[in-house]
């Protein structure tokens, strides 16, 4: 017995249930269902932002909104200016889920847990009688004359239109591959660096403003930076990971950075303060005190590493050692040897090459009545809600195009 549907959704994740209840929403008379492989739905948005949920970023203007996509920067020029973060605050305002800002621009739900997301779709997915169907891993897709066949684990389904929310999952790349899609082989995107490295031994939890290059590259970021037991993490390494996934692949993941832990100053900034510094405090040590707002600790280390004694006061150093200091401060390298994943927001560079999507519609230029949302296309973004955006945005084009 086949269980036949207007529209199935694979993949009970964010972008799932978004377009479900849009589709819905817009046509009652739709009989849907969403197929989830795993025994839970909505697992992402659970973990994501640490449990609070980082629905979207307080950035309104779409032109603005693309630059935080390292892949899609282009194709989601048109969708944002359908379906933008404005539009988005407003569709959860009117769910009754209120969303607020934070100060480096993420939004986040009043409540500060992704619960209340969580439970403001099944709600929804209530109300509007969809079915939601876990434990059903699709292992089959087949188009028949009329209709397109689903076989899962547990049963078999036509339905007319299929939606393909699964995000990186290989095995649903793997079936579209079959079905005639390329495939942009997927390479992590937001990772942290493994570092071992005596300047920032012991000083795990430690964060500062730095900006970040890679060595024999045009790779650089700035931001937040922050040392971990690891290595380095932190919004600035973040986003060099993401714009940098495919050629920090290409290296394996074994390159050399160059920190300045002084951000926006230069070497010649740097020593023209450290000579103030030695006419000003001549009596006091220089490994005592820290200067340029820099963590103590950090200080401590970034002396010792420029060969300063613990003894040395500011009047006795050489020209030779202000030099030093000042490289060590604005141009210190670094071996990247590896990475590790960050948190459990595992998020690839890669998926279906998005010059066979119709970015209109997101409709299968290959596959008639097969449309796409979030991850599992080649779309990826930096860490601070943009992710989940696009999610919300390809899901609302989705409903759009697919329920007339």
């Amino acid at each position: 017995m086949n269980s036949k549907y207007d529209i199935i959704i694979i993949g009970g994740g964010a972008a799932g249930f978004f377009t479900a209840i849009n589709c819905a929403e817009k046509n009652p008379a739709l009989k849907i269902a969403i197929l989830e492989r795993g025994k839970s739905v909505l697992e992402k948005v659970r973990i994501s932002g640490g449990g609070r949920c980082n629905v979207t970023h307080a950035c309104f203007v779409p032109n603005d909104l693309v630059k935080n996509y390292p892949r899609g920067e282009r194709e989601l020029k048109g969708p944002f200016h359908q379906f933008c973060s404005g539009d988005t605050i407003e569709w959860f305002e009117k769910k009754g889920v209120p969303l607020k800002i934070e100060e480096d621009g993420r939004m986040f739900p009043v409540s500060n847990s992704s619960q209340t997301i969580i439970d403001c779709f099944q709600a929804a997915i209530k109300k509007c009688n969809i079915d939601v169907l876990t434990n059903h891993s699709v292992q089959e897709l087949y188009k028949t004359e009329t209709h397109w066949k689903i076989s899962t684990t547990q049963d078999v389904f036509l339905c007319e239109k299929i939606v393909l929310t699964t995000g990186s999952n290989p095995k649903m790349w793997e079936l579209l591959h079959h079905l005639g899609h390329t495939l942009i082989e997927p390479v992590p995107s937001l990772f942290t660096f493994k570092i071992k490295d005596p300047r920032i031994k012991d000083l795990m939890g430690l964060s500062t403003v730095a900006s970040v290059k890679v060595k024999k590259s045009k790779l650089q970021a700035a931001g937040p930076l922050l040392i971990t037991h690891w290595g380095m993490s932190g919004p600035g390494i973040l986003r060099l990971s993401a714009w940098g996934a495919r050629e920090l692949a290409e290296k394996k993941y074994q390159f050399a950075i160059q920190v300045n832990w002084l951000h926006e100053l230069t070497f010649e900034d740097a020593l023209d303060s450290l000579k103030e510094i030695k006419e000003d405090h001549g009596k006091k040590l220089v490994s005592k005190y820290a200067h340029f707002e820099l963590p103590k600790r950090l200080w401590e280390n970034l002396v010792k590493a420029s060969g300063i004694l613990e003894d040395i006061k500011w009047a006795d150093m050489s020209k030779k050692q202000l030099n030093a200091l000042g490289e060590q401060l604005t141009n210190g390298e670094f071996h990247v040897n590896g990475k590790s994943t960050f948190k459990e927001e595992f998020v690839t560079a890669g998926g279906i090459d998005l010059k066979e999507v119709n970015f209109k519609t997101m409709e299968s230029k290959i596959l008639p009545h097969v449309y796409f949302a979030g991850e599992i296309l080649n779309i990826d973004a930096i860490t601070g809600g943009f992710n989940f955006q696009n999610a919300w945005t390809g899901g609302f084009i989705v409903a759009e195009h697919i329920t007339k």
